[in-house]
């Protein structure tokens, strides 16, 4: 049946459903949300799983900020109000790529609690992931090879995360990576361990 979501659009159920993809692919689909500083391992960490879970002949697709913001999120810049929007839309994206059949990888800063709590009421409560990179600011600054943090701290960039503009540290992630004390291959198999516990695929070959 047909949902009235506003005056002008109707919102159409679909023939193929989420289970129906998830039978097909033979592994759930969910959100897999990396948040945290600059530096401190998100998009490396988001890739690798992909590389791993790719494959195991697992449909994924990671979603980066500086990749969005190339395109979906070109209009946005990075006053609070436009981190709100471009959270909100990513968090879009993710839930309908997620009905698709797919483990959606996420690597953003998110640095609002406010904004992760609105992307996990869109996707959903029990298909949201929130792993939290956990690294020293003065750690992240290290591994700055795009100078950023420099910049920042020189006033050529406004609002920077963790200089300038707060980051808001997770209360109750459902994952937590030392990523400054652990190396990579140390966070996958806490990434790995953690999503077979969750039965969202039934095994995987590294």
């Amino acid at each position: 049946m047909s949902k009235i979501t506003n005056q002008n659009t109707v919102l159409q159920e679909p023939t193929v459903y989420r289970k129906d993809r998830e039978v097909m692919n033979g592994h759930k689909s969910v959100v897999i949300w990396f948040t945290g500083l600059s530096g401190s391992g998100k998009s490396t960490l988001a890739y690798a799983l992909e590389d791993i879970l790719h494959k195991n002949k697992t449909r994924t697709f990671v979603l980066d900020g500086d990749n969005i913001r190339q395109g979906l999120c070109g209009d946005l810049g990075f006053s609070n109000d436009d981190r709100i929007e471009n959270i909100r839309r990513i968090g879009e994206v993710s839930k309908l790529m997620m009905h698709a059949g797919s483990i959606v990888i996420t690597a953003f800063i998110s640095p609002f609690i406010r904004d992760r709590k609105i992307a996990r009421e869109l996707v959903g409560n029990n298909d949201f992931i929130e792993i939290y990179c956990d690294c020293p600011i003065e750690i992240c600054e290290l591994r700055d090879v795009k100078g950023l943090y420099t910049k920042a701290r020189q006033g050529k960039i406004l609002e920077f995360t963790g200089v300038s503009s707060p980051y808001e540290a997770p209360n109750n992630p459902e994952l937590v990576l030392e990523t400054n004390a652990l190396s990579v291959s140390e966070c996958l198999d806490k990434l790995i361990s953690y999503i077979l516990e969750r039965k969202i695929i039934a095994s995987i070959r590294k």
